[in-house]
């Protein structure tokens, strides 16, 4: 119930300050303090802290929710991200920089620079927690070199030697088998089931309402059948979402977060194919608010791995690290019990 009325809440939230206005706003390049702001002040950003430490110490299953209404909602600021950086860095004793916080995996250079290839909504981040071959960092945005990635708000950023041995270093933990790619690719799950359930019922609706022939297209079996296929993927995605993001803890099975990552990456191509299929030239266009979930689809399908990535990883938890009967694997893999 907890878990409900925390989700509602965002949801709400949401709803009155992140309108597809919003989103294009902040996507042109204009400030986003003031929808941080609204997220700030309602302590949604330290949902995950412990409660020692000021947070409300809410569990990867209980914030599975608004981490989907952040995709739902094409949220443009990194919410989800900045609720896992200041969780990990507060369970070290460290405080947290304010603002946003991003997730990037990064590499040190010969000349002691590092490089983050990716770091999502790096745009609209004040800070970034990188993982890198030595250890883990905080680094300001503001000082970085970067340059635009594939998707709008995404950047490559890069730091000099200087301003690396300047940034604190800190000794985060993981349980066995995991990294920040695999914390990242269980919210990027969960966000993309958020964002490919609000790909089908908008395009549930649009055949719905529609009409050609004298009656909705909805009402025509090639596109009943296109719809069909969507919503068994769109469901199968969010229920290996919700898995990703079983437990009591912060921590997921990395495992789970294979299979999440995997299934929702691969819904994500189709779901934006049909949905743009079935919305004809009209989804296509920079005025319609189909585009801005099909661009995130095709993005966060990408991130923190694919689903070629994540099917090798369990393939080869299956292949080489199992000796007992697959069904034992799966089994243990999907049946909650922490």
């Amino acid at each position: 119930m907890q878990e409900d009325l925390f989700a509602d809440a965002v949801d709400q939230l949401l709803k009155g300050h992140c309108s597809p206005k919003v989103v294009r706003s902040i996507e042109a390049g204009q400030p986003a303090e003031a929808l941080w702001a609204q997220l700030e002040n309602a302590g949604f950003a330290d949902a995950m802290v412990q409660e020692v430490d000021g947070g409300a110490g809410l569990s990867l299953s209980q914030v599975y929710g608004v981490w989907s209404l952040c995709g739902s909602h094409a949220l443009p600021v990194p919410l989800a991200e900045t609720m896992v950086a200041r969780a990990l860095v507060s369970r070290v004793g460290r405080a947290h920089p304010a603002g946003p916080i991003a997730l990037a995996e990064g590499r040190l250079m010969e000349d002691g620079s590092l490089t983050c290839p990716v770091v999502r909504l790096g745009k609209v981040a004040q800070a970034v927690l990188v993982q890198h071959q030595a250890g883990w960092q905080l680094l300001h945005m503001a000082e970085a070199a970067s340059e635009p990635a594939a998707f709008c708000l995404d950047t490559r950023s890069r730091w000099i030697a200087a301003q690396v041995s300047a940034a604190p270093s800190l000794e985060i933990a993981l349980p066995d088998g995991l990294d920040l790619r695999t914390m990242q690719a269980c919210l990027t799950a969960a966000q993309l089931a958020g964002a490919l359930m609000h790909t089908f019922e908008r395009t549930l609706n649009f055949a719905n309402e529609r009409t050609q022939f004298g009656r909705p297209i909805g009402k025509f079996q090639a596109i009943q059948h296109q719809l069909a296929v969507m919503s068994e993927h769109v469901f199968a995605a969010r229920m290996a979402a919700q898995l990703g993001c079983a437990g009591n803890g912060m921590f997921p099975d990395w495992l789970r977060v294979a299979v999440a990552k995997a299934r929702c990456s691969q819904a994500a191509l189709l779901v934006a194919e049909s949905g743009h299929a079935i919305h004809g030239a009209i989804g296509f266009t920079e005025e319609y608010d189909l585009q801005l979930m099909t661009r995130r689809l095709h993005a966060w399908r990408q991130t923190a791995g694919s689903e070629s990535y994540w099917h090798a990883v369990a393939g080869t938890a299956l292949v080489d690290g199992h000796q007992a009967c697959t069904l034992d694997l799966l089994r243990a893999t999907t049946d909650v019990n922490d």
